[in-house]
């Protein structure tokens, strides 16, 4: 089945394809998966299975990381063969084998064995899928459109923590049923993945491209400077687990209510993603990339701060979500318009490789920072460091709206 991408009268409504809002669905639904299992997880492994911070921030890097193994790997799978659907396939089976592999998982060892085939198949799937998304849309509307998909993925964000509550208040520590009713989701997610959306053909499939151009075009100038900005921001960017442990050890909250936090992020990402997408197309990609990270800081020093309370907490969930919406789709639209189709799955990989390795590094190192001296003053100094290189990475992303127009 062929797509193809909006004709001139869905343009000028200001409609996004068909396959942006199949792949919104097949995310909205892998979400409420992936978002079940991500909200209770800070806790079960610190209280559950016992970890301590550091060991946490270890599991924690890999969560964020570990997908940077295979992400540009898929991107270049979907772009060689030209038919990206189907490494996204694989993806999305490889993570949804992992929600039921957590129900013998009871140890260290086994427990990140299956976060790390979890993420695997995160970073095969994502860059295929934002690849079709970019083949299937409009350049004048590429904000729009995967800003209209993060909003059916963080419909699916938002529901999953909700229905994790729900079995926990139902069955309290019953971890085991949130893990199975994580693997039912995902199972219908990738049906949905495998019989509804079109099997698109990317521009590769009219230029089969070597390895050696995808490393040259994915090196060269117009990403050197993005790609070197995002490596800057992400090692400076703490993973929600941390800051949702910090307000909660801050405010004594009960363990139950812990999953609410991911959905008081996710509401805000829900309703912030479509404005922020459009937001960008109208003055610049990476102006509103930036104005994310300005969010993160303020979020950073509103959890590290010693005033606790209902509001303050809002305030942090309110910030994070904003942080998201101007980030995760926008850095793909960035990306996608820099470089031609041939390679443009490659080069969202490789963006999103230099998000998950940076970000590894990031856990690794504020779970130490936490360790050495508490809470507060790593959050404190992260926020700190954060604003110092964010004029460093205006100047590097600056002129990348001139150089997606000119692409």
């Amino acid at each position: 089945m062929r797509d193809r991408p909006a004709s001139s009268a869905e343009r000028r409504a200001g409609r996004v394809a068909t396959t942006v809002l199949l792949l919104g669905v097949v995310s909205m639904l892998t979400d409420v998966s992936s978002e079940m299992v991500s909200a209770v997880l800070p806790l079960y492994l610190t209280a559950q299975v016992g970890l301590g911070y550091l060991a946490y921030g270890f599991v924690d890097g890999l969560y964020q990381g570990v997908s940077a193994v295979v992400r540009i790997a898929g991107g270049y799978a979907g772009d060689r063969g030209g038919r990206p659907k189907w490494i996204a396939v694989i993806g999305y089976g490889l993570s949804a084998v992992s929600r039921i592999a957590l129900l013998p998982a009871h140890g260290f060892a086994t427990v990140t064995a299956v976060i790390t085939a979890d993420r695997l198949g995160k970073g095969l799937r994502t860059a295929p899928r934002d690849a079709l998304i970019a083949e299937a849309s409009e350049p004048a509307t590429l904000g729009r459109a995967f800003g209209v998909h993060r909003t059916l993925d963080t419909v699916g964000a938002v529901l999953g923590p909700l229905v994790a509550f729900a079995l926990l208040a139902l069955v309290p520590g019953s971890y085991d049923s949130v893990f199975v009713t994580s693997f039912a989701f995902a199972v219908v997610g990738l049906a949905v993945l495998v019989l509804f959306v079109p099997d698109l053909r990317t521009g590769a499939s009219k230029a089969r491209i070597s390895l050696r151009l995808m490393v040259r075009e994915i090196s060269g100038a117009r990403l050197r400077r993005p790609l070197a900005a995002t490596a800057l921001l992400g090692v400076l960017t703490v993973g929600d687990g941390f800051l949702y442990l910090a307000v909660q050890q801050r405010d004594d909250l009960a363990a139950g209510l812990f999953p609410l936090l991911y959905v008081g992020t996710n509401v805000a990402y829900l309703v912030l993603a479509l404005p922020m997408g459009r937001l960008a197309d109208r003055i610049g990609r990476a102006r509103v990339l930036v104005g994310g990270h300005v969010a993160l800081v303020a979020a950073y020093l509103a959890a590290g701060s010693q005033i606790g309370g209902a509001a303050t907490t809002v305030v942090v969930l309110l910030l994070l979500g904003t942080f998201y919406a101007a980030t995760d789709g926008v850095l793909a639209a960035l990306i996608s318009r820099l470089v031609g189709a041939e390679v443009r799955g490659s080069a969202i990989a490789a963006a999103q490789t230099v998000v998950a390795v940076t970000r590894f590094v990031a856990a690794i190192g504020f779970g130490s920072l936490w360790v050495l001296i508490g809470r507060g003053n790593a959050l404190l100094l992260v926020a700190a460091l954060l604003v110092a290189a964010l004029p460093m990475a205006w100047w590097l992303l600056r002129p990348t709206d001139a150089g997606a127009a000119a692409a």
